[in-house]
């Protein structure tokens, strides 16, 4: 019965990695598909989602198994509980690389970027992808230095989401209200990308030292 629980732990991880992975593909495929006004990319995005979740809805069931058949203790239950919020996140991620993906293609053949924020929309997108990718290797290796990586990368994000609302809150965008509104809908949904992204991190700490702090 042990063997059989270790093996069911070890899947709930590998579980969390694809998904996450596949999250990884999403916002580097969103990102892209945000900067470049590639209709393509975006659609495979939006067409995506559904695996995404059809995937975190089978760990939720794994782990709710798990807790019901095996009364995990200590670390092992550590890794259960938060493998539930994990997932949750993760799905949250890839809504929000849907929802860049949308507003890449709502705005296709034109740029769902305004004029002056380019740079800075290239900037969100990077961060989005690395700390993605960031996210892929925690739940794979278990790494903890990985976790200040993230909240480092999220506050930087934090700072360019800033400096979004300062554009467009400018006189040179008075006259372009689509502008504004996609703008302001792009960098909100790339800042709370990272914010879940640090959720996930949060929980891995969790179950690597007992501790959220």
């Amino acid at each position: 019965m042990r063997e059989v629980f270790q093996q069911s732990l070890a899947e709930v991880q590998e579980r969390l990695v694809d998904i996450a992975e596949l999250v990884e593909t999403s916002i580097a495929d969103a990102t892209g598909a945000f900067g470049g006004s590639d209709v393509t990319r975006a659609e495979s995005v939006i067409d995506g989602i559904e695996r995404i979740e059809e995937l975190a809805a089978e760990l939720d069931e794994l782990a709710i198994d798990i807790l019901a058949r095996q009364q995990p203790v200590a670390s092992d239950l550590r890794l259960v509980v938060g493998a539930l919020r994990m997932s949750s996140s993760l799905e949250r991620m890839g809504d929000l690389a849907q929802h860049i993906a949308q507003l890449a293609r709502y705005r296709y053949p034109e740029s769902a970027i305004p004029e002056g924020l380019s740079k800075t929309f290239v900037r969100m997108g990077a961060l989005d992808v690395k700390m993605a990718g960031l996210i892929v290797e925690l739940l794979r290796d278990q790494d903890s230095s990985l976790i200040d990586k993230v909240r480092d990368m999220d506050a930087d994000l934090d700072e360019l989401h800033a400096k979004v609302f300062e554009k467009v809150l400018s006189d040179k965008l008075a006259n372009n209200p689509t502008g504004v509104v996609d703008a302001t809908l792009g960098s909100r949904y790339h800042e709370r990308f990272g914010d879940h992204a640090v959720k996930v991190a949060k929980q891995m700490q969790y179950f690597l030292s007992g501790s959220l702090d």
